[in-house]
């Protein structure tokens, strides 16, 4: 009987079409494509390796680039010259699919393998000195490599790597000063001491209602990492740049907020600190992309570029409801969990701590006590599950500004809650932080007490609605 080899030679070329239209369409099929020779036909097989080659180094991907490529490759000729690859991309419209059409060619080249494995497998026993034993572990052997590559991509940390990893990180905490942490920098002292910083790898999940601070908190973190010199990826979703810039300002210059947006100076010492402050912060190795309703894939894409090209080691997303994924089309609670799932495998993926913010739904308001719990999260359960860490941002006085606060805030001069409603490494514990609605900026206690006077001028504390006369 007479088989067909396991191929499609046409999907081959769709896939081609698809990953040439779509600039990012080798996100979802990279992962997927791990061996060129998952193409059957060498020409096809000649121009994946062109496109692997700029997806790794995240370089645009179209006819032309792709064309540069296999001209460096000096393999351009033998695909069909640019024409061919122009055809290639008229054969589809959309790359809606695929993800599934790169399934069906890593099925294909499953086959292949298992042929060409079971063909040696074959030959070794019809050798009469073969011993049964090693033909059985010959068989494992290449079950193994192909298992692999289709389930790992051929990479992984052995048990005994990682004792060694266990050990150097031991060794590495042992060996820390007192002030020194293993993780990025919070932001705030006593959290640093609570987490070591935030860890490498970890989603954390900081949620609350509108009008709680959540990206102040964040920008908090981000202002710190930037003193430290340490590079910092910032996706805002709903502020622009420019408010963003200014409310970093005002959390590291102790300028009052309204006086950067809105009411200015007219005294010209102002200005003077104003210019040492942005001088200083011009140096600051924070990125910035302030892009609207972005998908998850060109969030992705661009941490990427991001980690490779300036070696951030911590990404924020302000925040999780406002990025999108039109993969999993029109159920949001399907977009949002592809979305948390996805910023989950990034922190992985680049080893960097991913800060993403969340809103809470509505049901916090119906509620006598309003602090928010782990059911508030909004439009997914699987935030919760796909995250390391998941806190809580709350204020009292926000609702009730009259109310009396717990003895545990008043006693060390906070205002306001952080707490840690599910933490992987650590226990479920609440801190006490400061919140300054002047500055809209978040701070230790202690750091608000030593800054609660206005550029070290003890006689010029600034009142609510303030104008820069009444410092």
């Amino acid at each position: 009987m007479e088989y067909n080899i396991p191929k499609d030679v046409k999907l081959e070329r769709m896939v081609l079409s698809q990953l040439m239209i779509d600039d990012k369409a080798h996100l979802d099929a990279m992962p997927v494509l791990k061996l060129s020779e998952m193409f059957f036909d060498i020409n096809n097989r000649l121009i994946f390796e062109a496109i692997q080659d700029l997806s790794f180094k995240n370089k645009p991907i179209d006819f032309m680039t792709v064309g540069n490529r296999l001209t460096e490759m000096k393999k351009l000729e033998n695909v069909g010259g640019i024409s061919a690859l122009v055809d290639l991309t008229n054969l589809s419209g959309s790359a809606a699919h695929i993800e599934e059409h790169c399934e069906i060619l890593s099925k294909y080249w499953m086959k292949r393998r298992l042929i060409v494995k079971s063909d040696i497998i074959k030959q070794m026993a019809f050798q009469t000195d073969s011993k049964s034993i090693d033909i059985l572990e010959l068989d494992a052997k290449l079950n193994d490599e192909i298992s692999e590559i289709i389930i790992e991509g051929g990479k992984f940390t052995t048990y005994p790597e990682a004792l060694d990893q266990v050990e150097q990180r031991v060794e590495m905490l042992s060996n820390q000063k007192e002030d020194e942490f293993s993780g990025v920098p919070t932001g705030f002292r006593k959290l640093d001491r609570f987490t070591g910083g935030w860890q490498d790898s970890d989603l954390i999940i900081i949620a609350a209602r509108p009008g709680m601070g959540k990206t102040a908190f964040i920008l908090k973190g981000a202002v710190e990492c930037g003193l430290r010199n340490i590079p910092v990826g910032f996706f805002s979703l709903e502020m622009s740049i420019q408010q963003l810039a200014a409310r970093t300002v005002s959390i590291n210059s102790n300028f009052p907020l309204q006086q950067l947006i809105r009411d200015g100076f007219t005294k010209d010492k102002y200005f003077k600190t104003l210019r040492e402050r942005t001088d200083e912060m011009r140096k600051f190795p924070i990125y910035i992309d302030d892009t609207p309703s972005q998908d998850i894939r060109d969030i992705i894409a661009k941490a990427r570029i991001w980690k490779r090209k300036y070696g951030i080691r911590i990404l924020f997303l302000d925040y999780i409801q406002l990025a999108g994924d039109k993969s999993k089309g029109n159920n949001r609670e399907q977009e949002i969990s592809s979305i948390s799932r996805n910023l989950k495998m990034l922190a992985k993926e680049l080893n960097i701590p991913v800060i993403a913010l969340s809103q809470l739904s509505r049901a916090v308001e119906t509620r006598v006590d309003k602090r928010p719990r782990l059911s508030d999260l909004r439009e997914s359960g699987a935030i919760e599950q796909d995250a390391d860490v998941v806190t809580f941002l709350y204020r009292e006085n926000y609702y009730n500004p009259d109310a009396e606060l717990p003895y545990e805030l008043t006693s060390i001069g906070a205002n306001a809650e952080f707490s840690f409603a599910k933490y992987r490494s650590g226990s479920l514990e609440t801190k006490g932080i400061y919140f300054d609605s002047n500055k809209v900026k978040y701070s230790d206690p202690e750091e608000h007490n030593d800054n609660n006077n206005w550029l070290d001028e003890p006689d010029n504390k600034i009142p609510a609605g303030n104008t820069d006369e009444a410092f």
